[in-house]
């Protein structure tokens, strides 16, 4: 008998990566993907617990779900993903609604668990995070049929004191790059045309392979897979990153000009308190190299306000090195304490109106940059990204710049699109209009 199944996605990309595995597991069996929990056998909640908003957000969709098992057909509650890993079988106690518990490493049990007669398998599945997937798991692409993402490798060696991600995802784990144009090469003959790249840290990837692999010559052999159009980097460690990636984005057509850096502060005294390993300078010095190698390449980063300790001296200087740099794009996070890192154990805690309103203060700063920075791309011509109607308005349809990243970036919205225009096509615009975060194009090929 067919088990109808509704999974639930939260978190990063990388997370959405876990859930595509899943359902491709499971559609290979004897179950049934459907949208609407009601209708649901089975529930699957993948869950994000990177900070404490985000655990709170698993915990009420974890609740929210459990109520189908009296409203609805469900018969079994299953809570996978980052909160599982973070917080192990003692959420059997917490979260009694939930059948089955499967940690980070875990999610490929999926299928054999939900297959399992009653009492066979055990409520918790949490261990040292260990496995990867690779070209062989089956994937169901969730995202634009258009754009994917791929994820390149799995866990993370620093110890930045802020973050909690080695617990959740363990060491650094590479996949081959055979793996990897082999699953992008099915992607693109799917119809993908622009693939994303995803890990916990790019920057590292392949340094624990014996065979030489290192991240520039992954991106090149990525490019050059027939039909694929755009190649964006996500998630790149600032320290160590390698000359032979930045030749890569600078020769290969195919790689967009675009880098996303976290870099997370600028003052000395914060960046040696996260254990960022770096200076001010020598982040200047980095970005530099960036940009020297890759002329008109457009650097995405992050920030954290608020971390332990952080002073108005700290905070200004921070404002300071972003309206220097000039960032094409910035997000600004607040700190959040959470247990398990060393910052939590540090003295000196901000207020969180602090945190907030130092928040606004550098988003507003971001806001006149990349509003200046829009406005002096009125009248020039770009190729785009078709992605299609957007959610708000099905009249309306978005592209994006190869500088726009899905769903973290801003949009092209464009103006009277001809009746031709189709998802996944890339065309020639002009953009006529500009605002802080989108910019308006007309289409003219």
């Amino acid at each position: 008998m067919t088990e109808r199944v509704h999974l639930v996605s939260l978190g990063c990309p990388k997370n959405r990566v876990d859930s595509e595995v899943m359902v491709g597991k499971l559609q290979r069996g004897p179950f049934t993907m459907v949208d609407d929990p009601e209708q649901a056998d089975v529930i699957i909640v993948n869950t994000c617990s990177f900070i404490q908003p985000a655990t709170e957000e698993s915990i009420d969709t974890v609740l929210e779900m459990s109520g189908y098992k009296t409203k609805g057909s469900c018969k079994k509650l299953v809570v996978t993903g980052c909160m599982v890993q973070r917080y192990g079988a003692a959420l059997e106690s917490e979260l009694p609604e939930v059948d089955h518990f499967l940690g980070t490493g875990e999610y490929h049990r999926i299928d054999d668990l939900l297959a399992a007669r009653a009492g066979e398998a055990p409520k918790s599945y949490v261990d040292t995070p260990l496995y990867l997937h690779d070209e062989t798991a089956p994937r169901v692409n969730s995202w634009m049929g258009h754009s994917a993402y791929l994820k390149i490798s799995e866990g993370c060696n620093h110890r930045c004191s802020f973050c909690i991600i080695p617990t959740l995802r363990g060491e650094l784990r590479s996949r081959t790059i055979p793996s990897l144009v082999a699953e992008a090469e099915r992607f693109v003959q799917s119809g993908v045309k622009e693939l994303n790249l995803v890990s916990q840290d790019s920057t590292a990837y392949g340094r624990d392979l014996a065979d030489g692999s290192e991240l520039g010559g992954l991106m090149r052999a990525l490019s050059h897979i027939d039909g694929l159009e755009w190649l964006r980097l996500h998630y790149a460690y600032p320290i160590g990153l390698p000359d032979s990636l930045l030749r890569a984005i600078a020769e290969e057509p195919r790689i967009v000009k675009y880098l996303d850096m976290p870099l997370q502060h600028a003052s000395g005294p914060m960046l040696k308190a996260m254990r960022r390993g770096v200076t001010r300078a020598g982040q200047e010095r980095i970005l530099d190299r960036v940009r020297r190698s890759v002329p008109g390449i457009a650097v995405r980063t992050t920030f954290i306000v608020g971390f332990p300790g952080e002073t108005d001296a700290d905070f200004a200087e921070l404002v300071d090195f972003v309206k220097a740099q000039r960032f094409e794009r910035v997000g600004v996070f607040t700190y959040h304490r959470e247990d398990g890192t060393h910052g939590a154990t540090l003295p000196d805690q901000v207020e969180d109106e602090v945190k907030m309103e130092r928040q606004r203060i550098l988003m507003e700063v971001q806001r006149e940059i990349s509003a200046q920075l829009h406005a002096a791309l009125v009248g020039t011509e770009h190729t785009v990204l078709v992605d299609g109607p957007t959610k708000e308005s099905p009249q309306v349809i978005s592209a994006r710049l190869p500088s726009q990243a899905p769903d973290v970036d801003g949009q092209v919205f464009l103006d009277g699109p001809p009746a031709d225009v189709r998802p996944g096509q890339l065309r020639r615009v002009r953009i006529t209009r500009a605002s802080d975060y989108d910019l308006v194009g007309q289409v003219l090929a």
